[in-house]
This record gives structure tokens, sequence and C-alpha cells, in this order.
């Protein structure tokens, strides 16, 4: 830095890079020589960092030794998640969104930079103790989640094709039933997108009757990856019984009797949790 700061720039200046970066590891050694100060002074001013972005449902988790530092986990709180979920509902129930044949449109809100990121934090925030080494998605919609999501847990993310591709190298490819047309189709992933053993989330948008989702296990199972948990934006009411049992959905869309949409908030429990 050609000055030095006050201890008010530092501070903001350090704030702005944590949450910039989330899940990245910065080092106090680096942050002391880039604003020429101690590295006693660096560790004070994170105290304060810490105490601000903690009321705002992040938190800077600090790592110790010599090759230890300090990172950025936004999490919203509980009263976040669940206004992230009741706007999703008020949102999605406008008459508006109902198309012809009773589909609900949800893209706008799929590829909003606002939206996108506060279902990453939503799913981030829940899947944090999982220990996920990657974040699944099957293109294209789930894309933009699964993105927010991995950025938020400072994993990679892998895309399930709907078919291979010549840039990627070598595929596998299974064929599955598509739940909401009953249709077979075709997925396939690279296979150097994931080492066998690796433990994954897999974050979509839509879940009617979980074929796609299922489709996407069992292609995982193929290269001996672990699904851990799966979360989707919204998940119908009917079917009631879906081929995926076990998943997170922020909201839950049925239908009244008139033709509405009838949007019900879940609550953000861990795949298996009791």
């Amino acid at each position: 830095m050609d000055s030095k700061m006050s201890r008010s720039e530092r501070v903001a200046y350090m704030t702005a890079r944590l949450v910039a970066n989330p899940s990245r590891l910065f080092g106090l050694g680096d942050f002391a020589e880039e604003l020429g100060v101690a590295r006693s002074t660096v560790s004070e001013d994170f105290s304060l960092i810490r105490g601000a972005l903690a009321c705002g449902g992040g938190g800077v988790k600090t790592l110790p030794g010599a090759a230890g530092g300090v990172m950025y986990k936004p999490r919203p709180s509980a009263e976040q998640l669940e206004m992230i979920r009741m706007d999703l509902a008020v949102e999605l129930a406008r008459p508006e969104r109902v198309l012809p044949g009773g589909f609900l449109y949800m893209t706008d809100l799929i590829f909003s930079p606002q939206w996108s990121e506060a279902f990453g934090s939503y799913f981030a925030s829940l899947f944090e103790p999982l220990s996920a080494d990657a974040v699944v998605t099957i293109e294209t919609k789930g894309i933009p989640l699964a993105l927010m999501t991995a950025r938020g847990l400072g994993r990679p993310l892998v895309i399930i094709r709907r078919n291979s591709r010549v840039t990627e190298g070598s595929s596998v490819s299974i064929n599955y039933v598509s739940g909401s047309s009953s249709r077979i189709q075709t997925m396939s992933l690279p296979r150097r997108a994931l080492e066998p053993g690796s433990k994954v989330v897999v974050v979509d948008d839509f879940l009617r009757g979980g074929g796609t989702v299922s489709g996407a296990a069992d292609l995982l199972a193929e290269f001996d990856v672990e699904v851990l948990g799966t979360g989707v934006v919204a998940a119908t009411e009917e079917p009631r019984e879906k081929l995926l049992k076990d998943y997170i959905s922020l909201v839950e869309i049925g239908r009244t009797s008139d033709g509405a949409a009838r949007v019900r908030c879940n609550a953000p429990d861990l795949p298996g949790s009791d």
C-alpha cells in the first residue's frame, strides 16, 4: 500500500476483503505485510471485525498455527433464514406467476443475483456441518443456486450435463426417468469431475417427482461418490410419494381449488435429522 491507513480504514478494508471472499483463508501475516502493521495489530482488528460480522449473520473463523489465519463464513441467523423463506413464499404466491398448464414461473428468481445469493447462503448454512467436498447440480437452472452455495462453503461446483461435452474428456452417462414428464432422458458427468470416495451435496431449483435428482444420485454412485444432502428451492405437494425421500426444500407448492398457487414454508432441518 502506498500510504498507511488509519485503523478505521484498515478495518473497513479487511472486512471488505473477507466478505468478498467467503471461506477463503487469509493469513494474518499477509495482511500485516500488506498494510504495514504488526501481526498483533491485525489480530486486534479482527476482534472488532468478528463482533461486527456476527451481528449481521456471519462469522470469522480463526485457524491457529503457522499455516492458519482467518476466514469469513456467511451464516444467516434463524430469523434471517425464516425471512428468506417467507419472502420467497410471498413472491411465488403472486397470481401472475401461474402459467398455462399450472406451471409456476420461477426463472427470474433463479437467475437474480440477489435471490440466488440468498438461496446459496441458506443452503450453505444448512450444509456446512456435513463437510462436503463439492457441490453438485444439474444444468441449467440449478447452476446459479449451486454456485452461490459452493461459494459460501468454499467448495468447487460440479455440473451434471444433459449431454456429454467433448471438451471435458471421457464421461459416464446414464438414462433416467424424468419425474415431470415420465420420459427417459440422459445425463452425464466427466470422469475427472470428482475423485472416487468424494462426498457431495446436491442443489437444484425445483423438485416434482424426484426423478432427475434421483438419477443424479445414481450417476454419482457410479463414481463411488456419496450424496450427503440435497436442497431445492421449491418442491411440489404432489406427488406425495417421490423418488427422492430425503431432501430440503425452502417452500412446498400446491394448488387451491380455484387454481391459485398455495405456497408453504418448510423448516430448515438437515436431511436425516430428527
